[in-house]
């Protein structure tokens, strides 16, 4: 087991009251975009949204390692947030594997597990990912003039508005220049091993919702024996007009769907 206590994550609670609940991100993302999730899950729930490693204003890391990130989120929450007894945990995409990985190695932690738009099998093709961070990395940060200049460059690789603004959200002032927050050159490097498959352990046997975008091919019916083989307790719901990043683009139907299952006998 990794040393818990090794890296440092930031994190943010939003809400005074209520269960607690653990937010995880996607690739790229930050603990961030799930505040809209959480003011509405309020006064119910109090949740906590986590910048996993090499993401936000957490620690970054020399390598990529799902057990390595799992054990940091663990410790994390046995000093704080969880000290008083299990959280409900929810994860979109890799931070999804990092939320699985957590309920199968530390199960005392997690009372609900919600994974939402990934499987836990080898992602088997990162193009997508490949194609978005390879075009951040054709910036040149040395003659960078604005942020306004940044999203016009990108705007031919990368089409999609709504997308460069989630990914354009790294992008931060340095004195007279640019830096990327996130560690760009680790995960574009590490992409293989950020699409692997969740490793073996003893199945975790207290609820789960899966939650799939109907208009994503992230969570295949070939992947649900090795879902239930880990999970066996999983409910799968599908979001209508719902893509990857179900939770931004399907904002009130996600919300409904969790404050649902977390708050069933």
């Amino acid at each position: 087991m990794a040393d818990e206590q090794s890296i440092s994550l930031h994190t943010r609670t939003v809400g005074e009251s209520g269960e607690p609940v653990v937010f995880l991100h996607g690739l790229f993302g930050q603990g961030k975009n799930f505040t809209t999730i959480a003011k509405a899950l309020q006064p119910d729930f109090r949740s906590l949204l986590v910048d996993l490693p090499n993401h936000g204003r957490s620690d970054w890391t020399e390598q990529f390692d799902y057990l390595e990130m799992a054990d940091a989120v663990a410790g994390m929450l046995r000093a704080g947030f969880a000290s008083g007894g299990p959280v409900h945990l929810v994860g979109h995409s890799m931070g999804g594997k990092v939320a699985m990985t957590v309920a199968l190695r530390h199960p005392d932690l997690v009372d609900r597990l919600v994974v939402v738009d990934i499987a836990p099998v080898d992602s088997a093709d990162m193009t997508e990912f490949k194609q978005l961070l390879g075009a951040l990395a054709t910036l040149d940060l040395t003659e960078l003039p604005n942020r306004a200049e940044a999203d016009s460059r990108l705007a031919e690789l990368i089409p999609n508005r709504s997308v460069r603004g989630f990914l354009l959200q790294n992008l931060r002032a340095d004195g007279d220049g640019w830096r990327w927050q996130a560690n760009l050159d680790l995960l574009l490097e590490e992409l293989p091993a950020i699409g692997a498959g969740v490793a073996d352990a003893p199945p975790f046997d207290k609820p789960v919702l899966w939650i799939a975008g109907e208009q994503s091919n992230y969570v295949t019916p070939e992947a649900e024996p090795r879902m239930r083989e880990l999970f066996p307790r999983t409910i799968l719901v599908t979001i209508k007009g719902a893509g990857h990043w179900v939770h931004s683009q399907q904002p009130k139907a996600f919300t409904s769907a969790v404050r649902t299952f977390l708050s069933a006998d």
